[in-house]
């Protein structure tokens, strides 16, 4: 058992940096095969360093690819930043009310397909300390068109991720469907996921756990995105998923607590917001 809470930073924050290049790697192979341009201008990933205002409370590497011939915009942000809350927000994070000093590292990937038939993905990682230490995180996918066998298959996965690892992979869809949730349209985000917070137990296996939703969610985009990136799409297909992009950006402006949680540890306003979509409609 790791009892050192700066050998456990040390670790998580590692592996973040490490999941992000494999899945910049994995998505950029992924853009090149699939152009119907082969040339060596290739969409690839602009990347862009950022630090807090005080560098010593760190910073991160946010990565972008747009406008390529698959993927419509992805981003995959990595940071490990430090500091204290906002007075007002304090109270609203465990083990933050009494001083507000906190250190959090995360990975966050959202990507937007320019295949209306490919759904959205999304996947967050993180680990934050104050007086208490926590893991959080989830899988979600937003499609524009209903696939059940897709939905299934994809559930399955996480099931059986969950079950390897001694989780609780019904409470977790729950908390998906619950969390990606819009009120105003009485309806989830998307076909849900899992997500999870305030992992505070067994931190070896949180961090197993963690690690292998990593890798299952590199799996899970690869094999949708090879199987369906040859489906053909019209012009009023992608009008459809335009319009579910404008709910995506409801929900992350309104409700999402990962958008909040950056605003007010004084995150990069760019890499924050990279999970809005391009070309959001509203009827």
């Amino acid at each position: 058992m790791i009892k050192n809470v700066e050998i456990k930073k040390k670790f998580v924050s590692n592996w973040f940096i490490f999941l992000q290049s494999q899945i910049r790697e994995q998505f950029e192979v992924i853009e090149k095969k699939l152009s119907k341009k082969k040339t060596k201008k290739n969409k690839k990933f602009s990347a862009s360093k950022w630090f807090k205002k005080n560098k010593d409370e760190g910073g991160g590497l946010s990565l972008i690819l747009e406008n390529g011939e698959v993927f419509d915009k992805v981003g995959i942000n990595q940071s490990t930043v430090s500091g204290i809350f906002q007075k007002e927000f304090k109270s609203k994070i465990p083990g933050a009310k009494k001083n507000g000093k906190y250190w959090a590292s995360g990975i966050s990937v959202v990507a937007h397909m320019k295949n209306p038939k490919i759904p959205a993905f999304h996947f967050n990682t993180r680990f934050i300390v104050t007086t208490k230490e926590w893991f959080g995180g989830g899988i979600d996918v937003t499609p524009s068109y209903k696939d059940l066998k897709e939905k299934t298959a994809i559930h399955n996965k996480l099931k059986v991720i969950c079950l390897n690892n001694n989780k609780n992979y019904s409470k977790y869809k729950k908390w998906c469907d619950k969390y990606f949730y819009l009120p105003h349209h009485n309806e989830t985000r998307g076909i849900g996921g899992i997500f999870f917070d305030y992992e505070m137990k067994d931190w070896i296996n949180n961090f197993e756990f963690v690690r292998n939703l990593g890798i299952c969610f590199m799996d899970i985009t690869k094999e949708i995105i090879y199987k369906k990136s040859k489906l053909k799409w019209s012009k009023k297909e992608k009008g459809k998923q335009f319009l579910k992009r404008g709910k995506y950006v409801e929900f992350n402006l309104l409700y999402d607590r990962g958008t909040k949680f950056g605003l007010n540890s004084g995150g990069n306003i760019e890499a924050i917001l990279m999970s809005i979509p391009p070309k959001p409609k509203w009827k």
